[in-house]
């Protein structure tokens, strides 16, 4: 797979090792210099030699930086919003965003669950790469504080960095690596762990690290937001950039939505008051519980008609504050729909008819929507074809900021793609998924996008009279197939080879995990 630029590993002094991505007509900026300095002696090697080259005389920042918001929504597939096909409601606020910049069509998301999803975009790590393969666990945290990873690029550039929702990599009220205000964030306001942002209802939340009661019926999603447009008003008082992360937990899990939106909807669609969405939160103490919904029907598009209307408040006060040209939105999804809580993708084609959801490797379950506006800079109504990833997000800010990539990263830039039809855009040689499962994360299901075919395949638990193992490699054309409908592996073995050699080229085995067809 083709890397981005790498971090020099020896002799970090010598900026010339290094390898900024763009220069273009960027100058450095050296406030907060020496505040910066002194806290890299308490850093891990790698994390100060990266964070110092920041530093370093001849490195090239914008004079004036653009503002980023990346809005990260949870178990929303392809087909979820009308800009990509949805038929039975409409999202004009969110489409917005594609309409008027730049929509993506084969953009695919870290994993196929939630934590592994997270942890790509923010580390620039392909999946085969990345520690965290599965939803495993969170409690202790799962980012290596010795990387650097996306809010640090921010913060380290002079940015004000805010993170709003379901955080998915620790429990959020403890210190340390499980916090997100270790990893680069200023703010957090949201759950207090992946497990309890299942309910819209909780107990608690956490602000800043500090554990808080919330008043009973209150829908918390509401209160994130409000706290996410707070931040983004300070920022801009301040005088501060900002990189503004909403990871909301909508539509996730239970059908909860606020209750007139949910009423409106119900009257839409009557038929379906009989059924009852449940969803239980597990890993909450048994102190959390999560209300049934009537009709999960109508409370899908209510919560998504709440996160349409809150989108549009957002890009409002983009332009209330004058700062409308120099934000930067992206709006996307951490990986396929989700069958919880009485959600019904096939009712609303929440996959675009793409074959999977989520916890699957077929398209369905990695294939996202992703959309992006920068009114000055992205040119309106465009759409593009370009094969892209969560792990291209940290080289395309990096790019954005004239900044070298963290070592670790696996990515390519996609700034070129935003900001013109027809330049020097690189591509991938092939994108590499991997999905685990079980605390010791066993090889569930594997696939490679490379071009305009796809592998895929997954573990097949042992039979009577059968061994576990992995299932054949399935083969398929999507520019003629994008369904996976039809399996071309006994006609291809040459590309079976290949696909095989892809995949045990980009896999790389993570302590005591079992190698792939074995459980243990």
């Amino acid at each position: 797979m083709a890397k981005a630029p790498k971090l020099p590993i020896e002799n970090p002094p010598l900026l010339a090792r290094a390898k900024p991505l763009r220069s273009g007509n960027w100058t450095r900026s050296t406030r907060n210099k020496s505040t910066n300095l002194s806290q890299l002696e308490k850093l891990p090697h790698m994390k100060k030699l990266f964070l110092s080259l920041l530093f370093t005389p001849g490195l090239l920042l914008a004079e004036k930086k653009p503002n980023i918001i990346y809005i990260l929504a949870d178990d929303l597939g392809l087909g979820d919003l009308s800009i990509y096909g949805q038929k039975e409601f409409k999202t004009p606020n969110i489409d917005r965003i594609g309409t008027e910049g730049i929509k993506f069509t084969a953009h695919y998301s870290g994993n196929t669950v939630c934590s592994p999803s997270r942890a790509v975009l923010l580390t620039g790590q392909q999946p085969g790469e990345v520690a965290v393969r599965g939803n495993i666990g969170e409690a202790d945290g799962l980012l290596d504080p010795k990387q650097v990873i996306l809010p640090e690029v921010f913060k380290h550039a002079g940015y004000a960095t805010g993170a709003f929702g379901k955080w998915g990599l620790g429990h959020t009220h403890k210190p340390g690596k499980p916090n997100p205000l270790t990893h680069g964030f200023d703010e957090f306001c949201g759950w207090k762990s992946q497990t309890i942002a299942h309910t819209y209802y909780p107990t608690t939340y956490v602000h800043n690290g500090k554990e808080i009661p919330l008043e009973k019926g209150k829908y918390l999603h509401d209160l994130i937001m409000d706290h996410s447009m707070e931040f983004i008003e300070r920022s801009v008082k301040d005088g501060k950039p900002f990189f503004c992360y909403i990871p909301t937990a909508v539509p996730h899990a239970a059908m909860h939505a606020p209750k007139h939106l949910h009423q409106k909807w119900r009257k839409v669609y009557p038929q379906f008051d009989h059924v009852i969405g449940k969803y239980t939160v597990h890993g909450g103490n048994g102190i959390e519980t999560c209300e049934d919904v009537i009709n999960p029907i109508a409370g899908f598009a209510a919560m998504i008609e709440n996160l349409d209307n809150q989108i549009g408040d957002i890009l409002a006060l983009l332009k209330k504050l004058g700062i409308d040209d120099s934000t930067l939105v992206i709006f996307t999804s951490d990986n396929g729909a989700h069958l919880e809580g009485g959600h019904d993708p096939k009712f609303w084609n929440s996959s675009g008819s793409l074959r999977g959801h989520k916890r699957d490797m077929h398209e369905g379950g990695i294939r996202t929507p992703m959309l992006a506006r920068w009114p000055g800079v992205i040119a309106p109504g465009r759409t593009t074809t370009h094969i892209s990833a969560f792990w291209d997000v940290l080289p395309t800010m990096c790019e954005l900021l004239g900044l070298p990539v963290p070592e670790q990263s696996d990515g390519i830039s996609f700034l070129p793609t935003l900001r013109a039809p027809g330049s020097l855009q690189k591509t991938h040689d092939h994108l590499y998924f991997e999905f685990c499962k079980g605390q010791n994360q066993y090889i569930f299901s594997q696939a490679v996008r490379k071009g305009k075919w796809k592998a895929y395949r997954e573990f097949q638990k042992p039979r009577k009279g059968q061994k576990a193992g992995m299932k054949p490699l399935e083969i398929y054309n999507l520019d003629v197939d994008p369904f996976e409908k039809n399996d071309l592996a006994q006609q291809m073995p040459e590309l079976v080879a290949e696909m095989k050699a892809l995949i045990k080229k980009s896999h790389t085995p993570l302590s005591g995990q079992p190698r792939a067809g074995k459980m243990k």
